[in-house]
């Protein structure tokens, strides 16, 4: 299967989702620059990395999501393309309005780095397909931006429509209802805080992530 990952100024995140994608697909994903204005044919996923996109400045995502590449994105979502957005890129897709709610500042206004317990909210999706409803799974986070926050009414359709994929099984940064990852209404949008393309292979720590991306080229097959 064909991927891309998109690399902005500041991304730090870019090889390791690109080496993820390479060991689970067997194939290297395309890196397509911010300023590209259209992405590789034939692909079948892209990634939008973690990192800093231009530095975080006005806003974590803001800038980022006002790219030439990121209106691509866009229209290709809208026709169905799985998007995977993790921690920057998660910020990313809300700021597009890929994704609803929004990325605050942490509870305690703290850089948060550490390996998160996650509850699987979702294993109906194309990208959770992989575990088992309920279960807990352990994927390293590393965010300063990181508290997910919507209104009420928006809270309570993500998690009536079961668009909520991932929480966080203990308080990490002051996310609404502990959310750690969202999907779009049409289940082909995915952002979320935590980073499983760190927990890819055993000298990892753990291999949880991959699991992630194994039911996700599976379900694309």
């Amino acid at each position: 299967m064909k991927t891309a990952v998109v690399v902005f100024p500041g991304s730090n995140c870019d090889r390791d989702i690109a080496v993820a994608l390479e060991q689970v697909t067997g194939q290297a994903p395309a890196m397509v620059w911010h300023g590209d204005t259209d992405l590789p044919d034939g692909i079948g996923l892209v990634a939008v990395p973690g990192g800093f996109s231009y530095g975080d400045y006005l806003r974590s995502g803001a800038i980022a999501a006002r790219s030439p590449v990121m209106r691509a994105v866009v229209e290709a979502a809208g026709r169905g393309l799985p998007v995977l957005g993790i921690c920057n890129g998660f910020q990313i897709l809300t700021e597009t309005g890929l994704l609803p709610g929004a990325l605050m500042r942490n509870a305690r206004l703290n850089f948060v780095c550490r390996d998160a317990p996650l509850t699987v909210a979702n294993a109906t999706s194309r990208f959770t397909r992989g575990y088992s409803e309920g279960e807990t799974v352990t994927i390293p986070v590393a965010h300063h931006d990181g508290n997910y926050f919507a209104d009420d009414e928006t809270l309570d359709r993500l998690e009536g429509e079961g668009q909520v994929a991932f929480r966080y099984a203990g308080v990490i940064n002051g996310s609404a209802r502990d959310i750690a990852g969202v999907l779009n209404a049409q289940g082909n949008v995915l952002g979320m805080m935590p980073h499983p393309e760190r927990r890819v292979e055993a000298a990892h720590g753990g291999t949880d992530g991959r699991r992630l991306f194994e039911g996700l080229v599976e379900a694309l097959a």
